[in-house]
């Protein structure tokens, strides 16, 4: 067990390996309940998800959700976020642990010269379960009336899941196919269970936070604080696909992402590959010519590739798949290889 954001939670359960490798040839079970949920809702709520989120909030129908990210005014992440839209003029935003309390503040400032809208930090009202795997849709469907095969990636419904009353999103952070569940914390456990229960002849295992990074890093999905954080923009991140470049009114950071979309930025995130023995670790220096020109932000040996990859932001002239150059690991200069994002990508049927 650690401390993150605050939570109390586990590293691992039977092994980071044994339950990286089940979820991507069977299924794991998330707790992630850290997660913070912020609802925004009234008359302006369209207007103020429009201004304080880079993706078009405006393509969202009822139950829909969508990839996107807060920013500040000098086009930076303030947090990545998935925003839900539950009805009309009502909107829940999952924010990071570590910056619920931050962007709860920061919508609120954005949006209060908007007038008839409500932000509200409802996290205490969710507890949030994930399943993800080629065996989620099967381990979750006997215990849901609810038409799971119906729902579509990066959509929800509503239903009861072991009796409890749920929002069904399919959703995830591992690469594979699957599902969050957003129930009250009283029901928690008995999902839990119950989702343990019913997926134990398909393989269903537990999962920490350690297994939950190395297949978001597998699958290239950036984390906050490491890969994006306050100084750094999408369009420097490889997330220009997460900003509503046709949004006729302005958002917040709108005319810096604009501007360095348009000049090309001066250095990139990219996936790497290193081609001698030896892990590539946050915060490690990249190095070109023996000089440093950038920085690892994320970097593993990987359970299912069995490589030894990372992500890198390194200067746009080194941003081209095939570039080469060395990571400083502990001293040593070991030869990198720039490839192609995400590293993993699960086959479809």
């Amino acid at each position: 067990m650690t401390n993150f954001a605050g939570w109390d939670m586990p590293v691992e359960y039977s092994g980071i390996t044994a339950e990286h490798l089940a979820v991507r040839t069977a299924a794991g079970l998330f707790d992630v309940s850290h997660m913070g949920e912020i609802e925004v809702a009234g008359k302006n709520a369209l207007a103020a998800m429009q201004l304080v989120a880079c993706n078009d909030v405006g393509k969202l129908k009822l139950g829909q959700a969508q990839y996107s990210a807060l920013l500040t005014p000098a086009g930076t992440f303030v947090d990545d976020i998935v925003v839900y839209r539950l009805g009309p003029n009502h909107f829940m935003v999952v924010a990071n642990a570590a910056n619920v309390a931050t962007d709860h503040a920061w919508i609120t400032e954005q949006v209060k010269a908007l007038g008839d809208v409500a932000v509200v930090d409802s996290s205490s009202r969710y507890a949030l379960i994930a399943v993800q795997g080629p065996a989620a849709l099967e381990t979750l469907q006997p215990l849901t009336g609810a038409d799971l095969a119906g729902v579509p990636y990066y959509g929800f419904t509503y239903g009861e899941v072991a009796s409890a009353r749920a929002l069904i999103s399919r959703t995830g952070y591992t690469g594979e196919d699957g599902f969050e569940i957003f129930v009250p914390p009283n029901t928690a456990d008995r999902v839990w269970q119950a989702l343990l229960d019913a997926g134990s002849s398909a393989g269903v295992v537990p999962c920490g936070l350690g297994a939950r990074d190395t297949l978001r890093l597998e699958a290239g999905m950036r984390l906050c604080g490491q890969d994006i954080d306050g100084t750094t923009t999408p369009v420097e991140a490889g997330l220009g696909w997460i900003v509503g470049w046709q949004k006729t009114a302005a958002f917040v950071g709108s005319d810096r992402v604009r501007a360095q979309k348009a000049e090309g930025p001066a250095r990139k995130l990219v996936g790497f590959e290193l081609r001698d023995r030896g892990i590539a670790r946050h915060g490690y220096t990249v190095m070109s010519g023996g000089a440093p020109v950038g920085v690892v932000t994320s970097g593993t040996q990987t359970p299912f590739l069995k490589k030894a990859i990372g992500m890198a932001y390194v200067p746009a002239v080194l941003a081209a798949v095939g570039s080469a150059f060395d990571v400083d690991i502990r001293g040593k200069a070991t030869p990198a290889v720039v490839v192609p994002l995400p590293f993993y990508k699960r086959p479809h049927a």
